[in-house]
């Protein structure tokens, strides 16, 4: 499918089609997303053919450290493309985003609407289902004007993404928790207003105590202090070098529940599951008892808090600064065994080089190796599928010429921009 793209790729701008909504050309903001998948397919179709042996020029095919160099480069300079293809995909997206979060407001608004139709067939309208109406209309608004003032930046969701461009678990619990004590709060100042008896309002007014709320009041100050200290902890470990960050194109939903690299994080899962659940709960008992705050039961309020917790400390936990373990004379089948001598390649043992989240090739290609004095460009090895060269755990890199015999030192510096420990080795004439 790849392959086709690519072939297909030239008949998609012809001209007569010019700039419009349904562009694909990928110059415009409207064809962003179809040339990130052009140059996706192109890379692609290149990586696989280099990886079979195809499209080496015979200047350097006679060569294997000169065609890895230039496979390399080729590779890197194809990578560049989709990576700036896939910002502006995701700037553009992200600009699209805003009607969409907006739309989704009001569509849940029906919703409620619905919903308080159909449960008041017998009992009949209510004073609380017109405040919890209007308290949904005004909250609905709020949002509709924030998400216009943020349109570029994805509306709504402006304030959950984090500067990594990932939505945040820790900001998008709090904002949840926030949103629904908003809207119950102004359930209550509906009520109130139209309220017509002291005893009526007095009621109300006892509804809004801290013994009735104690519980809810206490999950919100503890889920938005979680939200704040995750973004503290984060920012001190990256800046320490504890814990490698790699921004991504565009947010997605899914970055609730997975790490970096985009597999399923138990902490995250976890903490949006029972935060969910109570919200659920919550709002049941609101429903119920629509003239005081939810109280939320200590138990369930326990559950949260320790589901917080459990989050706080997978955010300590995570990450960790890459290491070298050993660097050893890579050796080919037939070579003898010999001394690390200048044009030799050596390979480089451990553990964290490839940040979570940094797969791609464009990242790949920034990983430098220090060799003494001299930076050394990790080069794309491919194979079909990927990549045999980074890995997480083992770097192939040539020693230089440029590198003075002796013992020089041995270091790995990531994607991420953080440093490894320095490693020695004997380099012989």
């Amino acid at each position: 499918m790849a392959v086709q793209e690519a072939r297909g790729g030239a008949d998609a701008g012809a001209p007569g089609g010019g700039h419009s909504s349904g562009c694909t050309c990928g110059d415009c903001p409207h064809g962003a997303r179809e040339g990130h998948r052009r140059a996706v397919a192109e890379f692609l179709l290149l990586r696989d053919g280099f990886a079979a042996g195809q499209g080496l020029p015979a200047a350097v095919a006679h060569s294997a450290q000169a065609s890895r160099q230039w496979v390399s480069e080729e590779l890197t300079q194809s990578a560049e493309l989709v990576a700036e293809r896939g910002r502006a995909e995701g700037e553009a997206w992200l600009a699209r985003l805003w009607r969409r979060t907006a739309i989704t407001v009001w569509a849940l608004v029906v919703v409620l609407l619905l919903v308080q139709a159909l449960t008041a067939i017998g009992t009949g309208w209510t004073a609380a289902r017109t405040a919890g109406l209007l308290a949904a209309l005004v909250a609905a608004g709020a949002l509709t004007a924030a998400a216009w003032f943020h349109r570029g930046r994805g509306g709504v969701l402006a304030p959950l993404i984090g500067e990594d461009n990932r939505l945040s678990t820790s900001r998008t619990v709090a904002a949840v928790w926030v949103l629904f004590v908003a809207y119950v709060v102004l359930v209550l100042a509906g009520r109130l207003a139209a309220a017509s008896g002291h005893a009526e309002r007095d009621a109300l007014l006892a509804g809004l105590e801290l013994a009735r709320g104690a519980g809810v009041a206490t999950v919100l100050a503890v889920v938005c202090g979680i939200a704040v200290l995750v973004r503290r902890v984060v920012g001190l470990r990256v800046l320490g070098q504890r814990l490698q960050k790699v921004r991504a194109d565009r947010p997605r939903a899914a970055d609730l529940l997975t790490d970096d690299a985009g597999r399923g994080a138990f902490a995250d899962i976890q903490y949006v599951a029972i935060s969910a659940a109570a919200v659920l709960f919550a709002a049941v008992r609101l429903a119920r008892r629509p003239d005081q705050l939810p109280d939320l039961p200590w138990g369930l309020a326990v559950v949260v808090l320790v589901s917080a917790a459990t989050y706080l400390a997978g955010k300590y936990a995570e990450g960790g600064r890459p290491v070298i373990l050993s660097v050893v004379r890579a050796r080919e089948a037939g070579d003898l065994d010999a001394p690390v001598r200048t044009g030799d390649d050596i390979e480089i043992r451990g553990a964290g080089f490839v940040p979570p989240g940094a797969q791609g090739a464009d990242r790949l290609s920034r990983m430098v190796v220090r060799i003494g004095a001299v930076n050394v460009h990790v080069p794309l090895v491919p194979v079909t599928g990927g990549f045999s060269n980074p890995t997480d755990a083992v770097l192939t890199v040539p020693v230089p010429a440029d590198v003075e015999p002796g013992r020089v030192e041995v270091q790995v510096v990531t994607a991420a921009g953080v440093e490894t420990n320095r490693y020695a080795i004997d380099v012989t004439d």
